[in-house]
């Protein structure tokens, strides 16, 4: 029970949904779905409970599950030098996600720094203490979880992550090296074509950062990697590889016991980390797009050859419904229903949460009626544990 004064994070609801369209796991049925102090009860097929909600035409789907989002960072940071108070960023944030129909989050915040990010990553304190305090008054509207992002080829990651470990709950630690030449950035010329645009330093200096960090990074990446991944086995912490490019790179994470692969940046990688059971995970506004910002893989690619298995909003929290209802036409998704899998079960599995991610009788009352205009979804109402949030 919270104490005096204060609001309980788990509030929870109860209501009944008809809908004509209630995706389930494996199909689609018109039913009412009931849900008693957060959970769902019952879904009634073919019956419309008298007193429920009728939906219409609107579609009712799970509340969506997202792993990977670096939006925060836009409301904390939304101007260069320019930092808003994080118990607000907080909030704000949290409404945009709900508004998008995403009922549980993994918060994504960064230890250990490559040079481009350390304003933002020097606040990571300040976010999470800020984090913590909006859960205790029970106004998120979202279940907010933890991902920790680890850039392995820094000094003191590993002391960093501890320390931080022994402070916050963390449910997802995701593996990051960003070093020149290597996975996302094989080809130097496109952070070279960053660089250049952002910094406006010289070919010299580009050389010498470059440099630099290639040295550092065979310096301390195999022993900070192995500091990392022992702290995830230890804390019983789901752990995802980052822009796997080549099959050795599967290889080291199917020998660190990973179980997600963030963003591959080829075929190859996909096909090798599905065929070893980790969870192949692609950025929604690649779905979205029709392609990588960075010019990478294509998540439409990955999900022809059967081979996506999770979406995330990544850097835009409206294009994970958007994704979802975007890959239904491939064959290889199963229709609607395997597409929502991508943003709903499937992510909530693969790190351990069995309570979400399906309309199933048991399962958490978390719900999203969409509604089609052109055929995009457009979220009209959010519901987590029964209680509407948006």
């Amino acid at each position: 029970m919270p104490e005096t004064g204060q609001i309980d994070p788990e509030e929870t609801g109860s209501l009944a949904l008809f809908s004509r369209r209630v995706v389930l796991a494996d199909r689609e049925v018109a039913a009412t779905v009931v849900v008693e102090d957060g959970l769902i009860t019952a879904i009634e097929a073919e019956s419309q409970r008298p007193g429920a909600l009728d939906l219409g035409e609107d579609i009712l789907i799970p509340g969506l599950v997202e792993l990977h989002t670096d939006h925060l960072e836009p409301h904390y940071a939304p101007r260069p030098k320019v930092y808003w108070d994080p118990l607000s960023a907080v909030f704000a944030y949290d409404a945009q996600i709900a508004a998008s129909g995403i009922t549980t989050v993994f918060d994504s915040l960064r230890v250990g720094r490559d040079d481009d990010r350390f304003s933002v990553s020097n606040a990571l304190l300040d976010l999470s203490e800020a984090i913590e305090a909006a859960k205790r008054t029970g106004l998120l509207r979202a279940d907010h979880h933890t991902h920790l992002r680890c850039e392995i080829p820094s000094r003191g990651v590993v002391e960093e992550a501890e320390s931080y470990l022994a402070r916050f709950d963390v449910r997802l630690m995701s593996l990051m090296d960003h070093t020149p030449g290597q996975r996302q950035f094989r080809d130097e010329e496109k952070l070279r074509t960053y660089y250049r645009g952002k910094t406006g330093l010289s070919e010299t200096d580009l050389d010498a950062l470059f440099d630099s960090r290639r040295a550092r990074a065979a310096e301390i990446g195999e022993p900070n990697k192995r500091g990392l991944v022992a702290l995830a086995h230890k804390g019983g912490i789901a752990l995802a590889s980052h822009d796997d490019t080549i099959e050795d790179h599967v290889a080291e994470s199917v020998a660190d016991r990973v179980s997600i692969a963030e963003f591959p940046t080829t075929v190859e990688a996909a096909r090798a980390s599905h065929s070893a059971g980790i969870a192949v995970l692609m950025g929604a506004p690649n779905v979205v797009r029709g392609g990588s910002h960075s010019g990478n893989v294509s998540a439409v690619e990955l999900a022809e050859a059967g081979v996506l298995d999770i979406l995330s909003s990544d850097y835009v929290p409206i294009s994970l419904i958007q994704g979802a209802f975007g890959l239904q036409d491939v064959p290889a998704m199963g229709g609607l229903p395997g597409a929502i899998q991508t943003v709903t079960l499937k992510p909530a599995l693969a790190t351990g949460m069995t309570d979400r991610g399906e309309i199933a009788v048991g399962k958490r009352g978390d719900l999203v009626r969409v509604a089609l205009v052109g055929q995009k979804p457009v979220v009209r109402e959010v519901w987590r544990l029964g209680r509407r949030v948006a």
